[in-house]
């Protein structure tokens, strides 16, 4: 997602720290006061935005948002990612990288619904895929006829970007909408509208349409024109080393998720263990892929099932989420032992597939020797994990099929109904609270293939679905504010 976040920084690193291990080994769990506020070390700080130079030690100011000792940094999670957003003086420690997920936790009265989705476009005389030069063009019209912002890779254009949304090219073209962060379920409805009003206008008059499907229902991977992304390329090589649908994964499928909040770190664990749970019945009631190559695959979502062999050491269910000790300080465990795919230096991806950030962070990277990372080189990172939840400093419910329009607005609805009321999150808790390990994991093998028939206990997972359905329903207050219902 490119969501656009902030990062407010009133204070040292080092006195970042030291609140942490305070909050984390003393009496109380993180919450959002005691990190609304987690960031960079101003000394020797040296920040560069995209566009507008922003420089403090020595530098120059322009369009500067250092003021009294404050600084608001915004960081861009999107592609090409913005280069060397921090330069610190000092190598980043893990309790950096725990102190920028836990930056994420804010008051209830500021979480947001951030919702993606991707969609396929063809060619509506020959079916066949677009191809860049019809996607570069496509841009180009919604630039000038909408003023987005264009994103560019070198001399390509590669995306769009309109305050806090942004439209990006997955590896094969598949157009994707990162929405902003929004208060109510009726404005994703109208920014989808929007969105996919703007893309219909440009797209008709260049004989384009789109599909919104889980994944694509006649080509074949070789036809699949490949998009001029250097990340892309590195992933492209990488995928078959590690697993025999990463390409598939890459090239033919769509899924729609939503981003959602959490107040402390006592929230995100109750949050990320209630979405591991029930992500198989987001999949099944979503499943739209069954289709490959013209014809029947038997599965009723292909996409999910092509997660199971993409690449395990970055998928998958994540059973330490359920262990007692789990908190932001394990993802951190957990995401450095994921390799590495690539740095983002001097406007071009260095290949570093394969490699561990550890190593990084020690400056014994062998793509860059003696060079350390900084905070966006994390950030980054952790985009390139992929399990059927994800946490960044807000957590990603991965596990739907993309679709049409209607189920653009459910799929936040289902999960803001169940996270973001107290009651909800606490029956699904309850729910959920004696599945096994085993159990779960059975879910997500085989409900890419049966869906709601598939048998749970003494009975069907569709029955869990119906009580779960009613708990969204069922929000109250605030949550029923946010989902409409």
């Amino acid at each position: 997602m490119a969501l656009i976040s902030q990062i407010y920084v009133p204070y040292s690193r080092h006195d970042m720290n030291i609140q942490y291990k305070l909050q984390r080994y003393g009496t109380d769990k993180l919450t959002a006061r005691s990190y609304n506020g987690m960031g960079l070390e101003l000394k020797e700080l040296k920040i560069q935005q995209h566009h507008g130079q922003l420089f403090h030690g020595g530098g120059k100011r322009k369009n500067s948002l250092y003021h009294k000792g404050k600084c608001n940094l915004l960081v861009v999670a999107a592609s090409p990612p913005t280069e060397d957003v921090a330069v610190i003086s000092e190598p980043l420690t893990k309790e950096d990288l725990v102190a920028y997920l836990a930056s994420g936790c804010k008051p209830k009265e500021k979480w947001r619904i951030g919702t993606e989705h991707e969609k396929f476009g063809f060619q509506q005389t020959t079916l066949q895929p677009m191809k860049y030069e019809q996607i570069s063009e496509l841009l180009q019209g919604m630039a000038e006829r909408f003023s987005w912002d264009k994103v560019m890779e070198g001399d390509f254009i590669i995306g769009l970007k309109q305050d806090k949304q942004s439209i990006s090219l997955e590896p094969g073209g598949q157009f994707e909408l990162s929405g902003a962060p929004l208060e109510t379920l009726h404005q994703t409805c109208a920014e989808v509208n929007s969105h996919l009003y703007q893309v219909k206008a440009v797209a008709e008059e260049m004989g384009l349409g789109f599909l919104g499907i889980g994944f694509h229902p006649k080509w074949a991977v070789k036809d699949i024109p490949i998009m001029p992304k250097g990340r892309y390329d590195i992933m492209r090589n990488y995928m078959p080393k590690v697993g025999s649908l990463g390409l598939d994964m890459m090239f033919r499928t769509c899924t729609v998720q939503v981003n959602l909040d959490f107040s402390s770190e006592v929230d995100m664990v109750r949050k990320f263990r209630v979405g591991l749970a029930l992500q198989p019945i987001a999949t099944a009631l979503f499943a739209n892929s069954p289709f490959t190559e013209g014809k029947p695959n038997g599965f009723l979502s292909y996409r999910s099932h092509i997660w199971t062999d993409t690449d395990n050491n970055r998928c998958g269910m994540l059973p330490f989420v359920f262990d007692d000790t789990f908190g932001f300080e394990s993802y951190v465990d957990y995401a450095l032992d994921v390799p590495m795919y690539f740095v983002y230096r001097n406007k071009k991806y260095v290949d570093c597939s394969g490699m561990s950030f550890k190593d990084f962070m020690k400056g014994k990277l062998p793509s860059l020797p003696g060079e350390f990372p900084n905070l966006n080189d994390w950030e980054n990172h952790l985009t390139t994990i992929f399990p059927e939840v994800r946490l960044k400093r807000y957590l990603e419910m991965r596990g739907a099929d993309g679709g049409p329009w209607r189920r653009l607005c459910a799929l936040p609805a289902l999960w803001v109904g169940l996270l973001y009321d107290e009651t909800s999150l606490q029956s699904a808790l309850d729910i959920t609270k004696d599945w096994t390990q085993e159990e779960m994991q059975m879910l997500r093998n085989k409900v890419p293939k049966m869906g709601l028939k598939t048998p749970f206990r003494d009975s069907l997972l569709r029955h869990v679905a119906e009580d779960i359905l009613q708990l969204a329903k069922a929000c109250k207050e605030e949550a029923a504010r946010k989902v409409g219902f």
